[in-house]
């Protein structure tokens, strides 16, 4: 494993201080927010505005690192990133908030094409597993550390948001200065949504949902700790929770759906979602209530979305896993569009702890459509070991990626050899 890594530590590096700019950034707009009075419809339009910028920038940015090239793209990307992270507190106004989210997301999309692009291109049949989690890891502890880099500020003034822009500055050095040139991007075309719900129903349903749960989690999740009179301290540890539970999950839920039907993983971790949900809500002033709510909603969110692409790929053949991975993106996309402003509706006329209740109903249809579709067919059987943690937010290029892999690990059980393992 440290010989895998010691080929793209530089890169592992620069995403660690970029989500640690990035998470700062995702926390920060509900906290600011909140300071300049900022309604909660229009924090849920400004949390959507990032997802319709990364869609959109997943889509275009192959083709400019095809037209100018990795560096270039990266660069130009970055610097973007950190110009409108300071102009926030410069223009306290929700309308250029959404601007700058759109653009900041389309920026990070782009970002994670380019990195993930170089990553892909220095990995090996046999260490792709190794490195794409590796990646994932980076990324997670980078989005956790950022909430504890708020607790050195106040969100009042502009120290965090330039904090943010200068730990996002800092990030492209070591991948700028290390990486050498790879093929441009090729993303692949995305397998349309008719043809992906006709192979993978549960798939396409499910990801579309979950989407809309993380994006409340990842977006909403500050603004919800501000609107029931949470510290920044306590709104940080909050968020952070969110993400310390998919950390923690990640491995042992991977270990075991792939000994086991996937689709009753898929309910049972959807159940144990919704569950979190009412535990949140129920936890009332009880901090440690909520925080454990917060753990075990997002500790399921990230492997369910690793347990979907796994799941989709048991029905494909290695040619068509690619698409399928760009079609259960794109899904993942419009729900992460739709979740906020649904949510930021109810918590605005029904109040602040709707955030709960809208999460729990989410997780609970994915039970139901899941429970609909077992009693509707016969289990699924798993031939190969091919979960792998790939995380919510990934860009198209990680997530075929790791289609490849699977597509790997069937060919290699088809010829009889062991699989790689992660």
């Amino acid at each position: 494993m440290i010989q895998v890594l010691s080929a793209v530590w530089a890169l592992l590096v620069g995403v660690v201080f970029i989500m640690l700019g990035n998470g700062m950034h995702f926390t920060l707009i509900g906290l600011r927010g909140d300071v300049e009075g900022f309604s909660t419809t229009a924090l849920a339009i400004i949390t959507s505005g990032y997802f319709v910028g990364f869609l959109t920038g997943a889509q275009m940015a192959p083709r400019m690192i095809r037209r100018v090239g990795h560096v270039r793209v990266f660069a130009a990307l970055g610097s973007f990133m950190s110009a409108g992270l300071i102009a926030y507190p410069l223009i306290a106004e929700p309308w250029a908030w959404t601007v700058l989210r759109l653009m900041l997301g389309f920026c990070m999309s782009g970002v994670y094409v380019t990195a993930e692009s170089w990553l892909n291109d220095a990995a090996t049949n046999e260490t792709r597993g190794k490195i794409l989690s590796a990646y994932m890891i980076a990324q997670t502890l980078g989005i956790i550390g950022a909430q504890g880099l708020l607790t050195f500020g106040d969100a009042a003034d502009a120290t965090l948001f330039i904090g943010a822009s200068i730990l996002v500055s800092i990030s492209f050095a070591p991948i700028l200065l290390s990486v050498t040139p790879v093929p441009a991007a090729a993303v692949i075309r995305p397998m349309s949504l008719r043809e992906l719900f006709s192979y993978a129903r549960l798939s396409t349903v499910g990801i579309f949902l979950l989407g809309s749960a993380y994006a409340t989690q990842s977006g909403m999740g500050a603004v919800f700790g501000t609107q029931t009179g949470m510290t920044t301290d306590q709104v940080a540890l909050f968020v952070a929770m969110l993400f310390a539970g998919a950390l923690l999950f990640q491995y042992p839920i991977g270990w075991l759906s792939d000994r086991c039907d996937r689709r009753v993983m898929i309910v049972g971790l959807a159940l144990a979602g919704a569950a979190a949900g009412v535990l949140g809500f129920l936890g009332g002033d009880d901090l440690r209530v909520v925080m454990a709510g917060a753990f075990l909603a997002g500790g399921v969110t990230t492997p369910l979305y690793a347990l979907f692409l796994a799941y989709t790929n048991d029905y494909l053949t290695t040619d068509q896993m690619p698409a399928a991975s760009g079609g259960l993106v794109f899904t993942f996309g419009l729900g992460a569009i739709i979740g906020p402003l649904l949510t930021g509706w109810f918590m605005q006329h029904l109040g602040a702890w709707t955030f709960w209740i809208v999460l729990s109903v989410t997780f609970g249809i994915i039970v139901g459509y899941g429970l609909w579709r077992i009693a509707r067919g016969g289990a699924t059987p798993t031939e190969t070991e091919s979960y792998l943690g790939v995380v919510p937010g990934a860009s198209p290029v990680a997530v075929e990626a790791a289609g490849a892999w699977a597509a790997e690990q069937a060919e290699q059980s088809e010829q009889g050899e062991d699989p790689q393992p992660t």
